[in-house]
């Protein structure tokens, strides 16, 4: 491994359920402070670091629409949940000295920024942690399109995408015991064999802008800046 961390710029998406830790709803504080000091561990490198949370911890708006509910109105529901996610992720930051602002999609002044591509690029030049609330700011657009996007919008070098598994298996390893897990696979692969890392819309956002998707478990203390400095365990998504 060297000591040279592989990327300059990166964008980590954080599962909303990550957050809940062994609770079954909201925010489990000491899991939000361990991905603090990981996002802390990757700016220590030099490594420029954006965030987007998802919110299924507190609510998901698809839940809303399963059940005969509006489900634009759903997903402006979701769409607070990851403010809230993001507000404490940046409370936690700043407790270790990380400098970190929150820009949401969706106009709050009181609460937070709002965001823009060029007040964000600003604050990641500066070295803040940027943590990007509220989606995309548009219903039927998930979290993982909105991390795509935001990734795109900053020129980040990698998605980093923190989950429950440490990568890509071609099933899911929890419920299939021969599943095999994949050291790098392309993003079409991913795709055309359906593999629900992220959604397709995601994924094709990614592949036409080149940006590799880093596949790898959030519960894993210290994982980011393992995989940062060239080692730890992951699957990376490239066509390269």
């Amino acid at each position: 491994m060297t000591g040279q961390p592989k990327y300059r710029r990166i964008l980590l998406k954080a599962s909303g359920e990550a957050l809940m830790g062994d609770q079954h709803f909201g925010i489990d504080v000491s899991v939000v402070d361990r991905i603090a000091s990981d996002i802390a561990e990757a700016r220590k490198l030099g490594v420029e670091v954006g965030v987007v949370i998802g919110g299924g911890n507190i609510f998901r708006g698809v839940a809303v629409a399963s059940k005969g509910g509006d489900r634009v109105t759903g997903d402006h529901m979701g769409m607070l949940a990851t403010v809230i996610n993001s507000l404490a992720l940046r409370t936690s930051l700043i407790k270790i000295g990380v400098d970190a602002v929150v820009l949401s999609a969706i106009a709050m002044p009181e609460l937070c920024e709002s965001f823009s591509q060029r007040q964000a690029t600003a604050y990641m030049n500066a070295g803040k942690v940027v943590i990007f609330a509220g989606g995309t700011g548009n219903p039927f657009f998930t979290t993982d399109s909105a991390a795509a996007l935001r990734a795109a919008e900053i020129g980040a070098d990698a998605l980093f995408k923190g989950t429950q598994v440490d990568g890509v298996y071609s099933a899911d390893p929890k419920k299939d015991p021969t599943a095999t897990r994949f050291e790098h696979i392309t993003h079409k692969e991913v795709i055309s064999r359906g593999l629900a890392i992220m959604d397709t819309a995601a994924i094709a956002l990614a592949r036409e802008n080149h940006i590799p998707i880093i596949v790898y478990s959030i519960h894993e203390q210290g994982g980011l800046g393992q995989i940062l400095r060239g080692g730890g365990r992951c699957t990376v998504v490239s066509d390269e």
